[in-house]
């Protein structure tokens, strides 16, 4: 299995690695769980809930360090997408990179698979 991906604004890192923790987006919250993305599925994530918002960054996690709390779900098209119930402690974060945004406003992401 390889890694993992979360799609986020810089604030909302520079919150965690304040914290300690990331507990999700607005949206992750509201759903109850951090929504993740293989690297397979993250340019389409991108191009589908954060095109046109700039200053994003990508975070890589090891889905074998988060446990229990990953669950991999049905979403889009039955796809598989590996969410997590409860906290993401910033220590997991493997790597951080920016997701500058292409001329149509999508963000570019690189090669994730």
């Amino acid at each position: 299995m390889g890694r993992i991906y979360k799609i986020l604004t810089r604030l909302e890192w520079d919150q965690a690695r304040a914290a300690g923790l990331f507990t999700g987006s607005a949206v992750d919250r509201a759903d109850g769980f951090i929504h993740f993305s293989t690297g397979v599925q993250a340019a389409e994530t991108a191009r589908r809930h954060f095109a046109g918002q700039p200053d994003l960054l990508v975070l890589e996690i090891e889905p074998g360090d988060l446990g229990g709390a990953l669950r991999w779900e049905p979403s889009r098209g039955g796809d598989l997408f590996p969410h997590l119930y409860g906290p993401l402690a910033v220590s997991q974060v493997l790597a951080v990179t920016e997701a500058p945004l292409d001329a149509d406003g999508v963000p570019m992401l690189g090669a994730l698979a």
